[in-house]
């Protein structure tokens, strides 16, 4: 719903539309805004398919928009306006805290992300401003969520690799053994002896602290080592 009766918006006014489904927030919001000059609520809306045609109609500069939209959800507007070339600028209002909610609204190209319990008139003012700049804007708890979502990415791409640790023979027995070979059957399809196949053997069980046939299969797998074309895969 468009707001022609708040009256004509000033020179250089952010253009703004909020999107929520609670009237109560709009109004909450609205009236945040309209404190102070600068900026110019042209639009309401309280679904998903309202928010789009508002957006359309009045052509915003940013969009206060609630994640849990009815009919169509608020990233999935969100991924409908990126794919749709230069749109207005996004900064999502939500109750959700939690880190998937964040990194999720990241990833569909949110410009900042506030705490509805944390969005005290200043902040929101604020985040108006820096989004609307070019900039990106997280309360204190959007950002933390992000920050400990990055470190964990990071400490699992850090983790070393268990293959690493193993020898290119050793690698090899391994993805025999997954094979359902015999030692006697690797060590003649290797050209080795029994004895240095159970030492390699031992060596790679006790690097990846894996004790069983079953669990050395089972790593193989998840590891790729047993392909789509090996006759013996199980």
């Amino acid at each position: 719903m468009t707001n022609p009766g708040q009256g004509a918006a000033g020179g250089g006014a952010i253009r703004i539309v909020v999107a929520d489904d609670h009237a109560v927030v709009r109004e909450g919001v609205r009236r945040v805004l309209a404190d102070e000059p600068g900026f110019f609520v042209v639009g309401e809306a309280s679904s998903g398919g309202e928010v789009l045609r508002v957006i359309e109609e009045t052509q915003p500069d940013v969009v206060l928009l609630d994640l849990g939209l009815p009919d169509i959800g608020g990233l999935e507007i969100v991924r409908r306006l990126r794919q749709e070339g230069p749109q207005p600028r996004v900064l999502i209002l939500s109750m959700h805290d939690e880190k998937e909610y964040v990194v999720r609204a990241v990833g569909s190209g949110v410009d900042g992300y506030l705490l509805k319990d944390e969005a005290e008139p200043k902040m929101l003012r604020e985040a108006v401003r820096a989004v609307h700049g070019g900039d990106s804007y997280f309360s204190v708890t959007a950002a933390a969520a992000l920050a400990g979502a990055v470190r964990s990415q990071t400490a699992a791409s850090l983790e070393p690799d268990p293959l690493d640790e193993l020898t290119d023979r050793e690698t090899e027995v391994l993805r025999l053994v997954a094979s359902g070979h015999t030692n006697k059957e690797m060590a003649t399809q290797l050209g080795i002896s029994r004895r240095t196949v159970e030492t390699h053997r031992e060596n790679l069980m006790r690097k990846l602290s894996i004790h069983s046939v079953a669990g050395l299969t089972r790593f193989a797998l998840e590891h790729g080592l047993l392909g789509d074309d090996d006759p013996e895969a199980p």
